[in-house]
This record gives structure tokens, C-alpha cells and sequence, in this order.
């Protein structure tokens, strides 16, 4: 495996990607960078290629956390550190696996050492390796809740804090933090959005040329690593050198008041929460005058600045698209345009020039970054696969009411699923409920339970001092109680008898409210619907609930109800779900009216296809969407056969008179 990273000039397109790592090479108090794409867009080469390009860092040596010689951490665990020798070494990138544990990010301390002897044994994290550097999470919307809370804590403080049952280290932790994901693959928290910086979407070029000109360089890497990055070394050079001289020239920016104005209007106008986008967006402009040699922040250094800073932070729910109305915005600037902006005809090389695309040679197609979505089909009716064996009548899909907050719908039993807030688990984080020897690492001390079982060995240990004499076999585990998120699996009638628009639009709404509740409740989502005579499996169980918005909205409706069919798919996508991740709990959710027609027999077969849940044990609700004066309850039915209990839409809503919290499985345990 090559240890030479891609070149960060020979990164084809992605002009917008290159500038924001390139703002925050220059200053790192912008705050870093989110990186929002689809696979194979070159998101992770470019944030590698980067830490080729930061200027290095003097350390004191021996010193595991990174201390800076010029002003050493007087907390560091590893001091107090006298003055003398250092060593320069390249600025560290380190790279956060999004199955990391708590340890391994923060740091571990020797519980036993720290009880028996008093010692603050204590081995250091990622967050400590990534001190004066850049902290790269891949995929940083898959990482655990706990985790994206410590990152954030030490992103905020500037520092990191390990404590166990009152023993505590602490050391400086200031890194640059950049993180990529996939919007496929589900959403950050908004507390987590608003400590990037900056975010970029990047999508692959539609222009044939560039594509051969990717091809082309990829290829030749792979065939020879080491002389591939030695062609483009006089570029890296170049690029290297222009960070170090707009480090140095970034103090003597000028950030006038028309450009602060311009600022402060500009989040005001799209009502940003908060005053950090305010913050960063001046980091950013002056960071982008800095990089394109200038000592005075200008007009265009303010609207660029906003394009990276702002679109993340107007998303008021998951379902929200990132962007910025960019005609709001120019009105915006220069209805608040300043006196003192300059006029920027002697800079031909600013943000829009040849340098602001990150020192790179000009690629074949130097058009903008947006000019690759225009290329694109528009999304219509062949846009989402279509489910199969439609029956006649099939008619135009109905747009969702407004979404309502639902009741809570939880998986009865204790799980041991991923760390969420919907349904009862074992997990690291939460009240404590008990204690047990612990299987491989200690994490969370019991410290009552362990006094208890070293006590009675004092006097055969010999103690004679007031410490206790600890052994490895006195510790205990803190086992914890607190919430999983679990699979929730709609599966929706979209039949010719849901077909009503009134109708559809309320159970959209309906759905789209649950879907809204698993994303707050860090659940999977998946979909499945059935309609004329056969099921589609609409979205495989995903952690974007976007994408379950998307297909719920271009859904389709009409022709007969095959309610057996739908179940017994929904019961493949549980059985191959269980084999990937069989920890997960999965809460099924049924939207239908109860009725099944089409094929011999119908009502029969979606018995059996309902015993089946039941028999297995999963917890399901059926949502009733049955209407008019005369109602059949087939719904009430179905959820006996499944072994859950049914609702209808009314009492789904958190403030119908229905009144308490339903558990999924609760008629079943009554009767």
C-alpha cells in the first residue's frame, strides 16, 4: 500500500472543495470544513492531500500532546515542561473510524493505577494526536451520539477533559476539524452542522473531458505513485508557499465596517440562528483577502464567504435542502453595500481570478461548480423506481400535509442496539443500574460495587496505610440503562382504495411526521409499499430520512391491495436487515386501511403474512387510515394478527385527547 498521498494540485474540478480546505490551511479559526457528496467525488483524496500542504509545527520533545515550545499547556499531562529542546515535525492528520470507542478518542486512564497508587496513568487519544493539526472524520454522519458529543465539546473548549469517578486529565485539543459524508446515508445533528465552518456540496462533473481527465490522472497515480507526485511537485511547492505568505499577511487584513455590515445583514436576511455564522463569515472573508494578497476585505470577499458559510445553517428540519438563494443574496450585499469596500480593480487575483481556485493550473472546463447539476436530467416520473405490477388507475401522487409531532412508539424489552432515544437498551451512556465484572477494557467504574468486593481482602492483602489494596479482580463495571434507536420499517398502502387525494395527503403527513421522529430518535428508516400486484421495496433501510421523504412524495397511488404481498417483502427486508446488523430492534409501522384484495383469498394470506411478525417477535403498530361513517376495523384486525396494537391518524398526534404513550406491544400484553 502507496504512502504517497495524491497530489492536492492534481485534484481535477472541485474548485469550491480546494478553496474551503485551502481558507482553513490559511486560517484555521474559520473552523473547518464539511465536505457534503456523493461517492467517488474525490472527497477524502483532497482532505488527505491537504496535510502535504500545512506549514509544520515546532513541538517540545518528548511531549505526547503536541506542546507548542513558544507557549507550553501548563495543564499538560506531560509537564510542566522546562525550556530547552524541540523538534519541527509535519502537522498530523488523523483520521476518527466511525466505529472509534470513547477511548479511543479522548484518551484511556488506568482506573486500577489511579485507586491503588494515585497515579494519573493515562494514554493518550486521537483528539490528543490531532493537536495543532487536522481531526478528519470520514463519514461523520454514521458516528455514534456520544462521540459527535465529545467532538463537539472538545471542538468548542479548545480542549479535552477525561474523568473517571473523580479522577481527571485534561489537555489542549485545537485541531482542525473536517469531515465528509454522504447525505444518502442520513443527516448531521444541527448542533454538529453548526461547528463546520464551512460546507461544500460536490457532485461529479457531467462534462465528458474533465471525466477523462480524472480518469487519466488516477491511473497514472496508481501506476506510479512516487513519480506522479513528483510532476506536480513544483505546483504543491507553489501552493505551499502561497498558505505561508498569506498566514503571514492575514494580521494585517482590514476588516472594514461596510463589510462587517454587509456581514450582518447577510445572516440576518436568511435568518441564521445564532451569531457564529456571523463570526465565521468574517474569518472567512478575511481569510480569502489574506489569500489573494490583499489587506482589504472587499465586496465579493463577503459573498463568497457566505456561499461556504451559510447554506448548512439554514436547514430549519431534515427534510430542509442546504443552499442559498444566491439573487437574496446579491440584493442583500448591495443594499448594505459599505463606503469603504474598495473598488478591487488592481486584484486579478481574487476569489473569482485564476488564484482563488487554490493555485491549481486551469482545468479543461473552468465553468462553475454548479454548472455540473445544470447538465443533469430533471427529476420527473422516471426520476424514482415506480413499483411494479401498478394497477389501472393509477393517479398523480398527492402532496403531505404538514407534519405533526407524534406520539412515542417504542420496542417493548431491554435491547442492546445502537446508541438512539427511542426504545429501553444497555448501553455506555445512560442511568446506572447495577454492576458486573467487566469483559476486556474497564470503561465505567462502579466505585461502590468495587470498595464492596476488595473490602473483605484488606487485612489478608496486608493494608496498612488508609488507601484500599485494589486487585483486578475488585473492579466493576457500571452496567447503564438508556435509549437504542431501532429499524423502523413503513410499510404503505398505496392502493386505488387509499387513493383519495384528501386522503393520501393526510397519511403522507402522517408518514412524513413519523419519519421526522425517527430522525430526531437516531433510528434506520426503510420503506416499503404495495399497490396493484405487487410490493417494492421503495428505500432499503438507510439512516437518511431524506430519502424516505423523497420517495414518500413521488409516491404514486392506484390499483387493487396487495396487503400479503407487502407484509411478506417487508418480512424479507427484516430477515436480510437482521443478518447485517442483528443488535438493531426493528419497530414495523403499517399504513393501510386494513383492506386486501387481488389473487385468491387475499384477506387469508395477509393473515399468515402478519403471523409471521408476530412469530418472530417484532414489534409493530399499524396506523389506520380507514375514513367515512361506516368503518369495517379490518386495521384492528391485522395489528391482532401481527401481535401490535393499531392507531388511527388522530391519536398518532402527541396532543390528541387519546392521552398517554402507547407501547407498540401493549394490547398484546394486556390480553
Amino acid at each position: 500500500m502507496t504512502t504517497t498521498p495524491f497530489p492536492f494540485t492534481a485534484v481535477v474540478g472541485q474548485d469550491d472543495l480546494r478553496l474551503a480546505l485551502l481558507l482553513n490551511a490559511v486560517s484555521p479559526a474559520v473552523g473547518g470544513v464539511l465536505v457534503r457528496g456523493e461517492k467517488g467525488t474525490a472527497k477524502s483524496t483532497a482532505v488527505r492531500a491537504l496535510s502535504a500542504l500545512m506549514p509544520g509545527v515546532d513541538v517540545v520533545s518528548g511531549c505526547r500532546f503536541s506542546c507548542d515550545p513558544g507557549s507550553p499547556d501548563p495543564a499538560c499531562p506531560d509537564g510542566p515542561h522546562q525550556p530547552g529542546a524541540f523538534e519541527s515535525r509535519p502537522a498530523r492528520m488523523v483520521e476518527l473510524p466511525v466505529g472509534a470507542s470513547e477511548d479511543r478518542l479522548v484518551g484511556a486512564l488506568d482506573i486500577e493505577r489511579a485507586l491503588s497508587e494515585g497515579v494519573k496513568a493515562f494514554e493518550p487519544g486521537l483528539l490528543a494526536d490531532a493537536h495543532r493539526g487536522i481531526l478528519y472524520v470520514d463519514e461523520v454522519n454514521l458516528l455514534h451520539d456520544h462521540l459527535v458529543d465529545l467532538l463537539l465539546d472538545a471542538a468548542a473548549m479548545g480542549a479535552s477533559y477525561v474523568e473517571r469517578e473523580g479522577v481527571s486529565v485534561r489537555h489542549a485539543a485545537r485541531f482542525l476539524l473536517v469531515g465528509t459524508m454522504n447525505p444518502e446515508e442520513g443527516e448531521l445533528r444541527p448542533q454538529l452542522l453548526d461547528r463546520f465552518g464551512l460546507t461544500v456540496e460536490v457532485a461529479a462533473s457531467r462534462e465528458p473531458d474533465q471525466r477523462v481527465e480524472v480518469v487519466r490522472r488516477r491511473l497514472a497515480y496508481d501506476d506510479d505513485p512516487d513519480g506522479f507526485a513528483a510532476r506536480w511537485a513544483d505546483e504543491e511547492a507553489a501552493v505551499r508557499a502561497r498558505i505561508a505568505a498569506a498566514r503571514e499577511l492575514l494580521p494585517s487584513v482590514r476588516l472594514g465596517d461596510g463589510a462587517l455590515r454587509q456581514i450582518a445583514a447577510t445572516c440576518a436576511a436568511f435568518e441564521v440562528d445564532g451569531m457564529r455564522a456571523d463570526i465565521v463569515m468574517a474569518r472567512t472573508a478575511t481569510a480569502l483577502a489574506a489569500w489573494a494578497g490583499r489587506t482589504e476585505v472587499l465586496a465579493e470577499d463577503v459573498r463568497q464567504a457566505a456561499l461556504l458559510a451559510l447554506p448548512h445553517r439554514r436547514r430549519r428540519n431534515p427534510f430542509d435542502a442546504p443552499g442559498l438563494d444566491e439573487d437574496k443574496l446579491d440584493e442583500t450585499l448591495e443594499e448594505f453595500g459599505g463606503q469603504d469596500q474598495g473598488d478591487g480593480d488592481d486584484d486579478p487575483d481574487g476569489p473569482g481570478g485564476p488564484g482563488g481556485g487554490g493555485g491549481q493550473p486551469a482545468p479543461e472546463d473552468d465553468g462553475p461548480q454548479g454548472g455540473d447539476t445544470a447538465a443533469r436530467p430533471e427529476a420527473g416520473e422516471g426520476g424514482e423506481p415506480q413499483p411494479s405490477g401498478g394497477g389501472g388507475g393509477e393517479q398523480q401522487p398527492a402532496r403531505a400535509a404538514e407534519p405533526f409531532r407524534t406520539k412515542v412508539l417504542s420496542v417493548p424489552g431491554l435491547g442492546e442496539g445502537a446508541a438512539g432515544r427511542r426504545s429501553r437498551a444497555r448501553t455506555e451512556h445512560g442511568r446506572t443500574t447495577g454492576a458486573r465484572r467487566p469483559r476486556g477494557a474497564l470503561t465505567k467504574l462502579h466505585l461502590a460495587a468495587t470498595v464492596q468486593a476488595a473490602a473483605p481482602h484488606q487485612r489478608a492483602r496486608g493494608r496498612s496505610g488508609p488507601g484500599l489494596v485494589i486487585r483486578r479482580d475488585d473492579l466493576r463495571q457500571a452496567t447503564r440503562e438508556g435509549r437504542e434507536g431501532n429499524l423502523v420499517l413503513f410499510v404503505v398502502d398505496a392502493s386505488g382504495s387509499m387513493a383519495a387525494r384528501q386522503r393520501m395527503s393526510a397519511v403522507k403527513g402522517a408518514v412524513l411526521s413519523l419519519l421526522l421522529d425517527a430522525y430526531q430518535r437516531r433510528d434506520k428508516v426503510g420503506l416499503v409499499t404495495f399497490r396493484g400486484t405487487a410490493a417494492d421495496v421503495a428505500l432499503p433501510p438507510t439512516s437518511s430520512v431524506d430519502a424516505a421523504a423523497a420517495r414518500l412524495e413521488s409516491l404514486p397511488t392506484g390499483g387493487r391491495t396487495p396487503l400479503a404481498a407487502g407484509l411478506l417483502r417487508a418480512h424479507e427486508v427484516l430477515r436480510v436487515e437482521r443478518l447485517r446488523d442483528p443488535a438493531r430492534r426493528a419497530l414495523v409501522v403499517v399504513v393501510t386501511d386494513g383492506r386486501a384484495t387481488g389473487g385468491p383469498e387475499p384477506v387469508a394470506l395477509a393473515g399468515r403474512a402478519a403471523r409471521l411478525f408476530a412469530a418472530d417477535g417484532v414489534a409493530s403498530v399499524v396506523v389506520d387510515c380507514e375514513a367515512g361513517p361506516v368503518r369495517l376495523g379490518l386495521a384492528g384486525q391485522l395489528a391482532g394478527e401481527l401481535g401490535g396494537t393499531a392507531v388511527t391518524l388522530d391519536e398518532l398526534r402527541a396532543d390528541s385527547i387519546a392521552g398517554l404513550v402507547k407501547d407498540v406491544q401493549g394490547n398484546r400484553r394486556a390480553a
